[in-house]
């Protein structure tokens, strides 16, 4: 994968499999560095997971026999002198579980991938999960972007996030978000 949206695919995807009905995706930049945090509450990890999720050899999927996400996203931040930190509480241990995972990039170092497109990772989201509860937000040094897919589900009522017209809205008003702050 050679853009950050596609990670953030790849994690929130897994997110969704872990059962969780909310999933905070935020993406934090300065002038230096670029924050990527999604969080869950899904099933969470046991420690023996989190302990071998570096390895690219390790996974819970039965689709394929390896789990390449996590590796390579550890390797792209830290070519970068960013990081990868992956927090986790099981569901067996407290009402309070889920997953954590927190990736800084340097961006300005040359070998820091590009951000990629957010809105059609999200729109791509919503449509394959309409019923998940997403709270999306990009802050940068000129303003925030932001979707919170309750508030549209509050004015919306029964009808689908993946009805083709709100998902062409909801395309429309993140990019207008991030025009406004170019």
């Amino acid at each position: 994968m050679d853009e950050l949206s596609l990670y953030v695919l790849d994690i929130t995807m897994n997110s969704v499999r872990a059962g969780a009905d909310t999933i905070h995706v935020t993406l934090t930049e300065d002038d230096e560095t670029l924050c990527l945090n999604v969080r869950d509450n899904g099933c969470g990890m046991s420690r023996e997971q989190l302990q071998r999720l570096r390895d690219p050899f390790f996974t819970t999927r039965k689709t394929r026999k390896v789990g390449l996400g996590i590796p390579f996203l550890s390797m792209l931040a830290e070519m970068t002198g960013g990081s990868v930190h992956v927090s986790s509480v099981p569901q067996s241990e407290s009402e309070q579980h889920g997953t954590d995972v927190v990736a800084t990039f340097g961006k300005t170092h040359i070998d820091c991938i590009p951000l990629g497109d957010m809105v059609s990772t999200f729109t791509t989201l919503i449509q394959g999960s309409p019923d998940i509860h997403f709270i999306f937000t990009h802050k940068t040094l000129r303003g925030t972007v932001a979707l919170d897919t309750d508030e549209l589900h509050s004015i919306l009522g029964d009808l689908s996030l993946a009805e083709p017209e709100i998902l062409q809205w909801i395309d429309g008003h993140l990019r207008e978000q991030y025009e406004a702050i170019k």
